[in-house]
């Protein structure tokens, strides 16, 4: 009788089915082979990110250098612009100045020749030799001089110190009296010509 309870309890219990079995020892199997091929990946992923890391930080230290490098070049420069700059606004009347020296020589020779001279007309005529040598040298300079008689008035090249009544309308609003010459240099009004206008 035991024996057929026995029988019956070994009928009773599982037993293993393939499935199961199989399920069971790919649980068991696959955890050690991921881990073993997550660690080869994370392995492989650190050592590239340390990689990159290092080319990242050769690259920067590299840019760091030409950039120290460009400022040094701008500051240098800067300062050189900065001394050629001053210079030119030092000298740069040196030229004029020069071109006017001539002129000075030649006045003083007039000078020296009217003391010595009763000749009214002789001088007359060598102080005139020299104006138009100093006017020749300021055109080739770029200075020229405004045109104002009979001009009509323009506030940008004239100023008008004195307003004249006029009975001709063809004169009123024009010039008819130049008290001190206007200048240019190069199209640029460096005088205003004083002038006295028509109304």
């Amino acid at each position: 009788m035991s024996n057929k309870h026995d029988q019956k309890a070994k009928n009773t219990d599982p037993k293993p089915m393939p499935e199961d079995v199989e399920i069971a020892d790919v649980a068991e199997n696959e955890p050690d082979n991921i881990s073993a091929e997550e660690m080869n990946g994370v392995m492989s992923e650190t050592e590239s990110l340390k990689q990159l890391l290092n080319d990242t930080q050769e690259q920067l230290e590299k840019e760091k250098k030409e950039y120290l490098f460009l400022m040094a070049e701008f500051d240098n420069f800067r300062k050189r612009t900065l001394r050629e700059k001053s210079e030119i606004i030092k000298n740069g009347a040196e030229g004029a100045m020069k071109g006017l020296l001539p002129i000075i020589d030649d006045f003083e020779r007039g000078l020296q020749a009217i003391n010595g001279s009763s000749d009214v007309e002789a001088v007359k005529e060598g102080m005139e030799l020299i104006y138009n040598k100093f006017i020749k040298y300021l055109e080739q300079n770029g200075v020229k001089e405004i045109p104002t008689q009979d001009q009509p008035f323009d506030t940008d090249r004239h100023e008008a110190i004195a307003m004249v009544p006029t009975d001709d309308p063809d004169k009123k609003g024009k010039v008819i009296d130049t008290i001190a010459k206007g200048y240019t240099l190069n199209d640029k009004v460096i005088r205003h010509a004083k002038v006295a206008v028509a109304q």
